[in-house]
């Protein structure tokens, strides 16, 4: 006879990061959403695109693991308040490169000091040992989930 599992969610990894994500996203959204409007994908798309301009919908998909219905509705929203413009890709008329306009760089740039500090005050709550751990821990389990993806 098999051997039933138990799952205790607040001690299942995958919950508790979930949790934290979660929490640490919504403290931090407060400020910006207050400031300017936008919420958590919209800052995601503009963070991404503030690093890598000239991205297309897929690969805001690829680099956020947010979903491609989230990613389209935050396009279309952030093309609506004019913070990203849209340019036709040379080779296929269907793909749309992504860019920050004036505005949106300056959201852009208002937002990052204000997102390091918050990392900078959570963090606190660590040693700087304990912050480099960290650091590499976040980075094994990443591969590990990449590997478990490609397999």
């Amino acid at each position: 006879m098999k051997q039933k599992s138990n799952l205790t969610l607040q001690k299942f990894l995958p919950y508790r990061l979930s949790v934290l994500t979660n929490s640490i996203s919504a403290l931090i959204a407060t400020s910006y959403s207050e400031s300017f409007g936008i919420r958590i994908p919209e800052w995601r798309a503009i963070a991404v695109l503030g690093e890598s301009p000239g991205l297309t919908s897929s690969q805001i998909v690829q680099r956020t693991a947010m979903d491609k219905v989230t990613v389209s509705r935050t396009v279309r929203n952030l093309a609506n308040k004019k913070l990203i413009s849209k340019s036709a890709s040379a080779t296929d008329r269907r793909v749309s490169h992504l860019h920050l306009t004036a505005s949106g760089k300056n959201v852009y740039e208002q937002i990052v000091p204000m997102a390091l500090e918050f990392e900078r005050q959570f963090l606190q709550v660590l040693d700087v040992r304990e912050q480099s751990v960290l650091d590499k821990l976040i980075d094994k389990l990443q591969k590990g989930v990449d590997e478990l993806r490609s397999s």
